[in-house]
């Protein structure tokens, strides 16, 4: 099946009764206009996305279209990431510094806490300028974006 556009989210009322076939993308991906993926129900995806897809991303819960009684929805897999907690004098380098790598960065849980994608040399970094840092496996949450430059930066 070939899809062109989020038609909606999976806990939208026009699609309940209706099972859902989860299609898995890894976050890095979810900037991406074009896509073959197969679902957990082994059902072929082709994705071919317009532009808004560069800047918005696909988000947890999206659905990608309609087969029968099945929508195949977007699920955004867990990955390891680094937890930045600091003090707020520390949170310009912070941001700084994730931005000088060219890393995607998400507000955290309270508003001194960071999240960024697992890069041992970010951690190293990041540790030398005071921050406390841990790693853990989370299913990044789009909505908490400060800046996801996957595919918008060329040099």
């Amino acid at each position: 099946m070939h899809y062109k556009e989020i038609i909606g989210k999976s806990d939208d009322n026009q699609f309940c009764n209706i099972s859902i076939d989860y299609v898995d993308f890894e976050w890095h991906e979810i900037y991406k206009k074009l896509h073959k993926k197969t679902s957990r129900g082994s059902k072929e995806i082709a994705l071919s996305l317009d532009n808004y897809i560069l800047t918005q991303g696909l988000r947890d819960g999206d659905v990608l279209g309609k087969d029968d009684n099945t929508i195949f929805v977007v699920n955004i897999l867990p990955c390891e990431v680094l937890i930045i907690t600091a003090d707020p004098h520390l949170i310009p380098k912070i941001c700084y510094e994730i931005g000088n790598k060219h890393a995607a960065l998400f507000y955290g849980e309270s508003q001194d806490e960071f999240v960024t994608p697992y890069n041992e040399p970010a951690r190293i970094l990041l540790e030398k300028i005071g921050a406390s840092v841990s790693v853990k496996t989370v299913k990044l949450n789009q909505g908490r974006s400060i800046s996801s430059t996957v595919n918008l930066h060329a040099h």
